[in-house]
């Protein structure tokens, strides 16, 4: 049985000395033998960590007893080895790279849509006002090419910067349609979905993101694994390593 329990979360919170909470963070992780990376920004947290079990929920629990932390919520997943090299801890100027000042996910996110609720939309072909449903990757293209939802919106984006300027370009298509913006663990969307109702479009986010969904729906509506930024490569619906002979979705 696998012994390395993996875990990914994010909290956009306010954080008034990142540089300060960088310490404490490296030591307790440290202490628990864990590796893996931590983003800390003004914005809030962003963290991949793998360890023994006791260990990585330890390290969780003690971070939510932290007010700031309080309502943060984790994506599992178990491997045979240890997927990180090292323990990082960044100070970065924002948690997930947009180069959008203004959007402030902390200050209220854009409404998400549960992967019941999602489910339920694609089985009928519409959502509960029937309207077209547009499921909207908002992932990098290489991320996209292990897997994606069928019949996916694909901007072929090479950073997530690019973002804002390809929803101005491509808001025409998206008028009077529902919109489900979705990512690996969901921090990409709390960002996109602002932009994207901000431009005037009717958008949601998929609520914990991709690992969410296989948490929940398995492999429902989607073609191919999902890529994951370690030394795993990439999970497939049963949050399993990927088979390394696999072919990346076409």
């Amino acid at each position: 049985m696998a012994s390395v329990l993996n875990i990914s979360a994010y909290r956009f919170t306010p954080i008034a000395d990142p540089a300060g909470l960088r310490e404490v963070l490296r030591e307790r992780a440290d202490a628990g033998g864990l590796k893996g990376t931590i983003l800390l920004a003004e914005e809030g947290i962003n963290l991949f960590l793998a360890g023994p079990a006791d260990a990585v929920r330890g390290f969780v629990d003690a971070l939510r007893a932290d007010e700031r932390f309080a309502a943060l919520t984790t994506k599992e997943s178990w491997s045979d080895d240890q997927p990180f090299r090292k323990m990082l801890v960044k100070v970065k100027r924002e948690i997930i790279r947009m180069d959008r000042p203004t959007v402030v996910p902390a200050d209220g996110r854009a409404p998400a849509v549960t992967p019941v609720t999602l489910q339920r939309w694609l089985e009928q072909g519409h959502d509960d006002d029937g309207r077209e449903v547009v499921m909207l990757d908002t992932r990098n293209a290489f991320e996209v090419d292990y897997g994606t939802f069928a019949d996916a919106v694909d901007w072929r984006i090479d950073r997530f910067t690019q973002f804002p300027d390809a929803v101005a370009s491509h808001r025409d298509e998206l008028a009077g349609k529902t919109v489900v913006s979705f990512c690996t663990g969901g921090i990409r969307c709390e960002k996109a979905a602002i932009v994207l109702r901000e431009a005037g479009v009717e958008a949601y986010q998929l609520e914990d993101g991709i690992l969410g969904w296989f948490e929940q729906m398995g492999g429902a509506h989607w073609e191919g694994d999902c890529f994951v930024f370690d030394q795993r490569e990439a999970l497939t619906p049963a949050l399993q390593i990927m088979d390394p002979v696999a072919t990346r979705r076409l």
